[in-house]
């Protein structure tokens, strides 16, 4: 039988990235961390090509994420899934460190993506877990009634935050965006992010800024304009939902990936012998131990571990908060 699986983070330069954060959590699990540069993503489980996850524990360590999928199938990541995605695993988990604002952007839909560069679409989801006081970030416009003539009058004119709907955050929130959701996450915000397989972005807007030659970054605003959906409710888009003791609570449930949220207090069972679906746990606060059969793994802070499809039944033990995520 499988086992708790862990996978050595990818850690990515950015232009708006830290030293602190991600330095300071990856080091010591298989990363090599240079002082001098500004991190802002970790790919912390990844499928997308040139960018596959390697195994970091048990005895299939070093081995890929499609190398592992193409020998256990089904009883790794469930076999509706391995129906529908083969050896190409769904979703992207990532860990970001944002010391600067994002540019505004927006991904397409799976039908757009794959008409223009043979990839699924990006939707995705953001748990806040970190931030500093008065930290915001955007999501959607403020009024859904914006049209793409008024979009672009109000791009052209430099006054597209004007439009945007942008909300103050704290730990514990969790943005829902759907493909076509317009969205920029600001300065001071730690996140993780739960999204399809897809490296697909159309930038918008970057704050007018410049990098270290003086050069901007390429905007994609003509191919942007026919994948935003002006109708998105933004207000839809900011999850509420109230954590219970050792109960899995339901944040985010998409066709894409379902996230629910674990407050762990001491020990409990979580069952998935009808689910059909790998299993990820996040830890986003505190510490817990993973069990599955005769094995067991700890984790602490933006660490995460994937449970075979074929396990029916995993305690966890500890204290703290875990994002538990699944393919229903």
């Amino acid at each position: 039988m499988l086992y708790p699986i862990k996978f050595t983070p990818r850690l990515k330069e950015r232009l708006w990235g830290g030293h602190e954060l991600l330095a300071s959590v990856k080091a010591g699990k298989g990363v090599k961390i240079d002082p001098t540069k500004a991190y802002g993503e970790s790919w912390d489980l990844s499928a997308v090509a040139g960018d596959i996850s390697v195994v970091a524990n048990g005895f299939l360590k070093k081995n890929n994420l499609e190398e592992i999928i193409e020998v256990y199938m089904g009883n790794l990541i469930g076999d509706k899934n391995y129906d529908r995605y083969g050896l190409t695993f769904p979703l992207l988990i990532k860990s970001l460190d944002c010391h600067d604002d994002l540019s505004v952007q927006v991904h397409p839909d799976d039908e757009l993506a794959a008409e223009r560069h043979n990839s699924y679409g990006k939707t995705e989801m953001w748990y806040v877990s970190g931030c500093q006081p008065g930290a915001a970030l955007y999501v959607g416009f403020k009024d859904n009634s914006i049209t793409r003539e008024e979009y672009l009058k109000a791009l052209n004119e430099d006054r597209l935050p004007e439009l945007m709907n942008r909300v103050e955050v704290k730990v514990g929130d969790v943005f829902f965006i759907p493909a076509g959701t317009i969205h920029a996450l600001g300065s001071g915000i730690e996140v993780v992010e739960i999204q399809q397989t897809s490296d697909v972005t159309y930038r918008i807007y970057d704050w007018n800024r410049v990098d270290e030659n003086g050069k901007a970054r390429e905007l994609h605003t003509a191919l942007a304009v026919d994948a935003i959906d002006f109708a998105r409710d933004a207000a839809s888009c900011h999850m509420k939902y109230e954590p219970v003791a050792n109960k899995a609570v339901k944040m985010v449930d998409c066709p894409y990936f379902t996230t629910n949220i674990i407050k762990l207090e001491g020990s409990a069972e979580f069952e998935y012998e009808s689910l059909d679906s790998f299993v990820l746990y996040i830890c986003v606060e505190g510490e817990a131990d993973v069990k599955l059969g005769d094995n067991s793994e700890h984790l602490s802070p933006y660490e995460l571990v994937m449970i075979p499809a074929e396990a029916d039944c995993v305690t966890l033990t500890g204290n703290g908060k875990l994002l538990e995520v699944y393919i229903r």
